[in-house]
């Protein structure tokens, strides 16, 4: 069982706020818009009222932190605490119905990852840490998280969003991972990372992403046991190429890859 930690309270009265807004729409007829001229990035009024709940407690609450969201963008972003959020990470899964979507709170203190929940009101489940221990709850009951033993890539289990997120040079070497792995699932979204640390996944790879989707999922990974790093092996806050696993073994032999084509 988690230890008394006043923190883990606030997470849960942060997720508890958007889970309020996000479930009013979920499978509910809304209004999907469009943030590229060209292509598809949508986002509904789950996003929206979600990350405006969260930033209202915030501004009440805690007026000298940052914010960073991924609907309303930066405010205070230099102070020593900054909260990250993403109301909806997986908005292409919350608008087809599909429960792999979820709500990333962070806290990122001088520029590194230290607390974070994952909350997906659907499925009843939470996950969250800070980065030395983590813990999920749900209709199986709360316990502590612990990543799964993984030795090598052949014996691993790894997800992806999707492999068209990668560009021309780092889609060869996906490719060649994936076709080492003992078995590979897409389109799981930062409930794949959960699975990480939940030791239903041993890998997660992805490159293009923003602080607001990672940076949440650090702490909760690394509270399990796990590595989350950029493909050069550093800091993995602020987003881009990233790479998360169970098992230092696996983690090491993925980064002799992913470093070839890190930027």
């Amino acid at each position: 069982m988690p230890s008394p930690n006043p923190d883990y309270a606030f997470l849960h009265k942060l997720a508890d706020a958007a889970d309020a807004m996000t479930m009013q729409h979920f499978r509910a007829g809304y209004k999907v818009d469009n943030k590229l001229e060209e292509g598809f990035d949508p986002v509904t009024i789950a996003d929206k009222s979600a990350e405006e709940a969260i930033r209202a407690i915030l501004e009440a609450e805690r007026p000298d932190h940052g914010i960073i969201g991924e609907e309303y963008g930066k405010t205070r972003e230099q102070a020593e605490n900054v909260w990250v959020l993403d109301p909806v990470d997986g908005t292409r899964a919350f608008i087809c119905g599909i429960p792999v979507w979820g709500t990333l709170i962070g806290l990122r203190n001088n520029g590194k990852a230290t607390q974070g929940i994952m909350s997906q009101p659907y499925n009843s489940e939470r996950f969250w840490g800070n980065c030395e221990e983590a813990f999920m709850t749900g209709p199986l009951g709360e316990r502590p998280l612990r990543t799964r033993s993984c030795a090598s890539l052949s014996e691993a289990i790894i997800t992806t969003t999707d492999p068209i997120l990668f560009n021309e040079t780092e889609r060869p070497v996906w490719e060649e991972i994936n076709a080492q792995a003992r078995l590979t699932r897409y389109s799981t979204d930062c409930y794949g990372y959960a699975m990480v640390a939940a030791a239903g996944f041993d890998a997660a790879i992805e490159a293009g992403m923003n602080t607001y989707d990672i940076l949440a999922l650090i702490p909760i990974i690394e509270g399990a046991g796990g590595f989350v790093t950029n493909w050069s092996g550093g800091n993995a806050a602020d987003g881009g190429q990233v790479l998360a696993t169970g098992d230092k073994r696996l983690h090491d032999e993925l980064l002799t890859k992913l470093a070839k084509v890190a930027v």
